[in-house]
This record gives structure tokens, C-alpha cells and sequence, in this order.
């Protein structure tokens, strides 16, 4: 089975659900407690053995490149001041020689037309794609359970997971098949998806989620640039296209997602991942805690 080894992360969105946060910080820097969310996503991949990232930018995103790059008069402040634990951090998050690249989406003409602008980067193998609003926190990382899907069944993997009760018409639905061996039945073929379904004509409750693992033919649906919901070139869609021709299969991922792509659910992701740091998960929930007692008692 081919390797996954590189990641197609789409952050050329411009953040209108949170705004004005993202008026002039791009969204997928937005701090999840200690670090961009982005950073996150990309600790992730790294976890899972992906080897190239192609971030997909928008216009006034060089900031996301600047993250990821040496700040030599910060390093050498830090230096100084004899701040070496911090000055590690900070050295482990710089992208190693050759580890990314970065290209430009011209226009917001959808996840699809994000995906298809790194075909050539990406080339003749199977890759994955994260959604770096998605925080995905499991153990191992839901890319990490994806490849291990894939590593069994080849083919493609979508990372799925049940919408919350009564709103499957808010999301891409799946329709499933047979149950693949192992995964403790969470892996099935698929047999169709379903864009927004009215409620009660949902073939399940799982979503499609912030992960997946492709076979680079879906360059082929991608290039008819075909317009779909939102008159944007939708994955989904050309994902479709493909189900006829080649296998599917649903990973329903152990883990919680926290969707930051709203001012609450960047919310909840900050308690959480503060509440779970090892060094600083004490103190923040003494924080969070003081802070919810003085609310109630206002």
C-alpha cells in the first residue's frame, strides 16, 4: 500500500464567522490556548508521518508562512535572556528544510478549487487533507487512525463522526455499506453522500468530518471546476464523482472535534486543550473554575 506523505491543509478562507478576530489575524493563527490552531493541525500530520505540507493561502495570509519560518532576532532575544526551554518551543515549530510549501488561491472558489490548487505539488499519490478549523483531539491523532484505515483497505478515507441530534441537514451525510474487519466495526464502505439532507431523509447520522485520505484521480471531478452549493467547487462533489470507480470507506474516529471556526467553538477548544495541558492543566482549571463561580454568583 502506497505511503501517505504529504497533506493539503486549506486556510485561504476568510474567517467570517470570526470576525473581527480574523479581520487582520488569519484564522487558522487564532490561538487554541498555547499555539494557532493551525500549529495544532500540523503537530497532528507530523504525528501521523506526513512528510510535505502544501498550505493553501489567500491574499494577506504571509503571516502563516511567517509562523512557520525562523524569527532570528527572537531566537537570539531569547537566547540572551537565557530563555532556552522557550526557545526550543519555539525552534520545534519552524518547518524543516523542504517539509512545505505554499500556494495561492487566487479567488474563494471553494474547498475543492483549494484541494485542486496543490494537484501539481501533490502529483500521481494518494494524499490527505486536513481542515485546520477542525481540531481533532484523540490518541492516536485522527490522521493517524485514517492512515491505519487506509493501510487496510486502500482506496479513499473519510473521517466521519455523528451529528449532533436533529442536525444532519446541516452537513454532508454518508450513506454506508458493509463493515470493513477490524476498527471495531467504525469502518464501512460507503455508498453515496448526501449534501445538507432534509431532516428525515438522512441515509445516517454520520458527518463528513476535517480529515481524509484521497487518491489523486479526484483531480480529474476537480478539474471540470463544476459549481456546486454556494456556486463553489465543492470536494464532496467531486468526491462523488469518483464513488462509482473506485472504493470508499467511512472511518467513524475515536476522539472529540472541536469546531473552531466560530467564536464557541473556539472557545470550547481553549478550555479543552488548556484543561489537558500537562504542565498548565491545573492552573486552568482553577482559572476556569474561579471564573465560572464568580459568573454565578453575580
Amino acid at each position: 500500500m502506497t505511503r501517505i506523505r504529504k497533506a493539503v491543509l486549506p486556510v485561504a478562507g476568510l474567517g467570517t464567522r470570526n470576525l473581527p478576530a480574523a479581520k487582520t489575524t488569519p484564522k487558522n493563527l487564532l490561538n487554541v490556548f498555547d499555539r494557532p490552531m493551525l500549529a495544532h493541525v500540523v503537530a497532528e500530520g507530523r504525528a501521523a508521518g506526513i512528510e510535505h505540507f502544501v498550505i493553501v493561502l489567500g491574499r494577506g495570509q504571509g503571516a502563516i508562512e511567517d509562523y512557520f519560518d525562523r524569527s532570528v532576532e527572537l531566537e537570539t532575544a531569547l537566547a540572551e535572556k537565557g530563555r532556552t526551554a522557550m526557545l526550543e518551543t519555539l525552534r520545534a515549530e519552524v518547518a524543516r528544510p523542504g517539509e512545505m510549501s505554499f500556494v495561492r488561491q487566487m479567488a474563494p472558489l471553494g474547498l475543492g478549487h483549494a484541494v485542486w490548487c496543490a494537484r501539481d505539488i501533490i502529483g500521481d499519490e494518494p494524499f490527505a487533507v486536513m481542515l485546520p478549523d477542525m481540531l481533532m483531539d484523540a490518541t492516536p491523532g485522527a490522521l493517524s487512525q485514517a492512515m491505519a484505515a487506509h493501510d487496510a483497505v486502500g482506496g479513499n478515507i473519510v473521517v466521519v463522526e455523528p451529528a449532533p441530534d436533529g442536525e444532519t441537514h446541516k452537513y454532508g451525510i454518508v450513506a454506508l455499506g458493509e463493515t470493513a474487519p477490524g476498527f471495531h466495526g467504525r469502518l464501512r464502505r460507503m455508498t453515496g453522500m448526501v449534501e445538507k439532507p432534509p431532516l428525515g431523509t438522512e441515509p445516517s447520522n454520520l458527518f463528513i468530518s476535517g480529515r481524509y485520505i484521497l487518491s489523486p484521480t479526484v483531480f480529474e471531478a476537480l478539474a471540470a471546476h463544476s459549481r456546486g452549493a454556494g456556486g463553489e467547487i465543492q470536494l464532496t462533489d467531486a468526491m462523488r464523482a469518483r464513488l462509482d470507480h473506485e472504493p470508499f470507506h467511512a472511518l467513524a474516529y475515536e476522539g472529540v472535534t472541536y469546531d473552531c471556526g466560530d467564536p464557541l467553538g473556539l472557545l470550547r477548544a481553549n478550555a479543552a486543550f488548556a484543561l489537558r495541558d500537562p504542565d498548565q492543566g491545573a492552573a486552568a482549571r482553577a482559572v476556569l473554575s474561579e471564573l465560572l463561580n464568580a459568573s454565578l454568583g453575580a
